[in-house]
Parts: structure tokens; C-alpha cells; sequence
């Protein structure tokens, strides 16, 4: 929404520097056509005028004084007449100044017009319909080749989305079939009569563990690839509090393990609605990320609120304090914190990325902050139910 204003407000600069510039240059053209007047109407005052040297035919003291009050109300007049020309002009100029203000302001919109419509089609493109395009129909002119290349972006920007989804979804699913078999040989190997050496079944474990962790990393890339289609099923209207306490519920082991206090402010007005398997997921990785990098003997604290049009849920953890660089890009695909995140094997840098593909795509916000007393601070912004993403 603020991106949209802002460009309104951009837009109307635009405007109205149009429509500045269109007055300015009828003002600096009417003040000069105005000078030019008044300077040939007082050069034409100035010759008109009679010289009072000039010999008289008859001397005579009446005529002359006589002459001179013709002349002064002549030159009255003339002032006179000058000052009603100079008042008029001003008069105009004026009210000529604010026709060009109304019709500079018409002719800027008709101007601006054909960028305007090209600037709506192109904010209704987003990832979901690359495939759209604004098929400009006009004459060969700037407008034309502006949407022509802006065609040509989207058509480019459509293949690249694209093939990374369609690699993404592709080497996921062809790498499950040698893990598959991997896994099978281990069974089969430990399972042999005994005895079994303690080397082999030691490596086994170790290999099992490496396995899950890829699969993990593979069921993350394949809802990655998912949700960057946009696919929402299973639409439903489901509590924020209830996805909040299901992922906790899921994680009382760990939390025993670690010892960790939990304090959760749930609001049951926090009623969203999208797919519930994706929605769980969001809930789930962002508890599943408070759980597992928290600090032995740690807190975590989770709210779920409501106001008037959106739902937020802030879940906040100790520790020690971040950089602030770093927590911004955590939101991206294999970005962690640190080298013992890099080495977690519970952790495939995805989690984070996902929530934020899932909140977007149900018209919300994922926000990471470092908190200044130590610690990571995630909020999610989503619109209530009822209320249009």
C-alpha cells in the first residue's frame, strides 16, 4: 500500500510540474508581449507630445496658458489611458494565467495518460502472471516502445521463473530415487546375521542421520517451488492460536530437552484464511526456528493478535545479540546465522524462506529484526478473514 501511494504522489509531481511549466511559459511569453505593449504606447505618449520651445504665430500671454492647460489634460488623459491599459493587461494576464493552469493540468493528464494505464498494467503483473502482457495498441511512437520493452522484460522475466521452478521441482524429485535406494542398501546391510561389525553400524546411523537431513532439504525445495507457483489448496478459515499451539504440541520433547520457557498471548479474534497445510508449515517452521536456535535454559515468547484488518504473529527469542545485516537476508534461501547454524544438521536454510513465499502469497509480510537485548525477533502480517489480501 505504500509503494502504491508512493507513486501517486509521484505521478501528481509529475503533474503538476507539467502544468507549472505550462504557466510559467505562458507567464514569461504574456509578460513579455505585455512589456512590448506598454513600452510601444508610451514611446508613441513620449513623440506625440509638443514641444513648448516652439515659436508661436501670435504672442499672446491667453493662448499660450491656454495651450498649456490643453496639454496637461492631454497628458492627463494619456496617463490616464496608460494606466487603464497597464490594469487591463494585468487583468488578463491573470486570469489567462489560470485558464493555462486548467488547461496545462488537461493536457498533462492527456499527456501522462497512456503511462498511467502502463504503469496499472504492469503493478497487476507479478510472479503468479508473468504471462500477462500490456499489448499496447497505439501509434509507433516513445509510449509504444516503452510497453513493447516492457513486454519483452516480462516475457524474459516468465522464462527465468520458470525454468528455475520447473529445475527446482525436476532435481527434487529425481534425487529422492537414489536416496531411496541408498537407504534400502543400509537396511539391508544392517540387517544381515550378526554379528555386524560396531564400524559398520555406527556409519549407518551417521549415514541415516545425512539422509534425513537431505531429505528435509528436498521436501523444503519442493514446497519452495510449490508455493512460488502460487498454489494455495485446502483454502480454509483456521484461528492463528490454534497453528500456534498444533506447532508447540509438536514440540514438547525439544522444548523439555532445552528447557525452555514458553509464554504464547493467543487472541482468538487471529482468524486467517488460505491453505492450512501451507499456513501450518509458515507456524511450523517459524516455531521449529525459535526451538531449535534457541539457547539451552532460553525463553521464547509467541503472540498472536488481531486488530482491525490484519493478524500479527510475533514470536521472540534470547540470546546473544546479531548483526543486524545478516537477520535482513535470513529470509532468503540457505541464509543462516552464524557457523553453528551452518553446521546444525536440524537446519537447511529454507525454513525462513519458506514463511516468507507462504505470507506473501496470502497477501502478508515477514518482518526479522535483531533485538538490541539479544536475540531474533520474527513478526507476520496477514490479513484477517473477510478482509481482501
Amino acid at each position: 500500500m505504500s509503494g502504491s501511494r508512493h507513486f501517486r504522489l509521484r505521478g501528481r509531481g509529475i503533474r503538476l510540474r507539467f502544468t507549472a511549466m505550462y504557466m510559467a511559459l505562458f507567464l514569461l511569453s504574456g509578460a513579455a508581449l505585455l512589456a512590448l505593449t506598454n513600452l510601444l504606447a508610451i514611446g508613441n505618449v513620449k513623440m506625440s507630445a509638443p514641444v513648448g520651445s516652439q515659436p508661436q504665430p501670435v504672442p499672446l500671454v491667453a493662448a499660450q496658458q491656454h495651450i498649456a492647460a490643453l496639454q496637461a489634460e492631454l497628458d492627463q488623459v494619456h496617463t490616464q489611458q496608460l494606466r487603464q491599459l497597464l490594469t487591463g493587461s494585468l487583468i488578463a494576464l491573470a486570469v489567462m494565467l489560470a485558464v493555462s493552469a486548467v488547461l496545462g493540468r488537461v493536457v498533462a493528464d492527456r499527456v501522462l495518460r497512456p503511462l498511467r494505464t502502463i504503469t496499472a498494467a504492469t503493478r497487476r503483473i507479478s510472479a503468479d502472471n508473468l504471462h500477462e502482457r500490456l499489448a499496447v495498441t497505439a501509434p509507433h511512437d516513445e509510449v509504444k516502445d516503452l510497453s513493447d520493452t516492457i513486454d519483452g522484460l516480462l516475457a524474459r522475466l516468465e522464462g527465468a521463473f520458470e525454468a528455475q521452478r520447473r529445475f527446482v521441482a525436476n532435481a527434487s524429485h529425481e534425487l529422492r530415487t537414489p536416496l531411496t535406494t541408498m537407504r534400502a542398501a543400509l537396511d539391508v546391510a544392517v540387517a544381515k546375521p550378526p554379528p555386524i561389525p560396531a564400524q559398520t553400524t555406527a556409519l549407518a546411523d551417521r549415514l541415516r542421520t545425512e539422509l534425513d537431513q537431505i531429505d528435509r532439504l528436498l521436501e523444503g525445495l519442493l514446497l519452495l517451488a510449490r508455493v512460488q507457483h502460487g498454489a494455495a489448496p485446502d483454502e480454509v478459515t483456521v484461528p492463528l492460536g490454534n497453528l500456534v499451539s498444533e506447532a508447540l504440541a509438536a514440540r514438547t520433547a525439544e522444548v523439555s530437552a532445552m528447557e525452555l520457557t514458553v509464554h504464547d498471548e493467543l487472541d482468538d479474534d487471529a482468524r486467517i484464511h488460505g491453505s492450512r497445510t501451507l499456513l501450518a508449515r509458515m507456524v511450523d517452521n517459524v516455531i521449529d526456528n525459535a526451538v531449535t536456535h534457541n539457547q539451552h535454559g532460553g525463553w521464547i515468547r509467541i503472540a498472536a493478535t488481531a486488530n482491525d484488518e490484519t493478524a500479527l504473529l510475533v514470536v521472540e527469542t534470547g540470546g546473544r545479540v546479531l548483526d543486524h545485516e545478516q537477520v535482513g537476508r535470513l529470509a532468503r534461501p540457505f541464509q543462516r546465522l552464524g557457523a553453528e547454524r551452518t553446521g546444525n544438521a536440524h537446519g537447511s536454510g529454507l525454513g525462513l524462506s519458506i514463511v516468507s513465499d507462504i505470507a506473501a502469497i496470502h497477501g502478508g509480510t515477514l518482518d526479522l529484526r535483531a533485538r538490541p537485548e539479544g536475540g531474533l525477533r520474527v513478526a507476520i502480517t496477514l490479513p484477517l478473514a473477510g478482509v481482501p489480501a
